[in-house]
């Protein structure tokens, strides 16, 4: 019983002491979640294909840890990307999360292409110039948090069958209540 109630306490002081280096994009403990799916898609799509994206500034600002996690696509995925724009118009890439193509920076994931989950640390080396005319230039990292924090980017999911993409979410300037980095491991999305 005793030996229990050390191994409890021992993981709940490693949860902390992983806990502590991240704060929430919104500004609060929560981190953000979004759900993915067609209907986000400009113009909008009818699929099965659902989504979530869970993201966690680092306390010291300097890089963003997420966890993408997706299923039921019509098709094969050939990439995923962070985009700068609102959510009634298509943007420029800023981060590549994934992707199956050619076009992928080095050191970028390849995609599970019948659907997963992915986790991945973005970092000012990984913001690329594509959105320079809108202000938002290569490594420009403190913009791009400006940006997710404001609601001003949206990650979007890519298909064979739908290359301008499958299923979307805006990220949101919001957290969810009880949900925590570590939470990212047990996310809840059905199958």
């Amino acid at each position: 019983m005793r030996g229990a109630r050390v191994k409890l306490a021992a993981a709940a002081v490693a949860v902390g002491v992983l806990g502590a280096g991240t704060v929430a994009i919104a500004g609060s403990d929560d981190g953000i979640r979004e759900r993915l799916s067609g209907y986000e898609e400009v113009p909008a799509l009818s699929t099965p294909g659902v989504g979530t994206f869970r993201a966690f500034v680092s306390s010291s600002g300097d890089e963003v840890r997420y966890q993408l996690r997706y299923d039921d696509l019509q098709t094969a995925v050939t990439q995923s990307h962070i985009h700068f724009e609102n959510r009634t118009n298509a943007g420029p890439i800023v981060v590549f999360l994934c992707s199956n193509l050619g076009n992928r920076p080095a050191g970028t994931q390849a995609c599970p292409a019948d659907g997963g989950t992915i986790t991945g640390t973005i970092r000012p080396a990984n913001v690329l110039g594509n959105a320079s005319a809108q202000g938002l230039a290569a490594g420009e990292f403190k913009e791009f948090v400006a940006a997710l924090r404001s609601g001003a980017t949206y990650v979007n999911i890519h298909s064979v069958g739908h290359p301008s993409g499958e299923i979307r979410a805006q990220i949101e300037p919001h957290g969810m209540p009880g949900e925590s980095e570590h939470d990212m491991n047990h996310d809840g999305m059905s199958h």
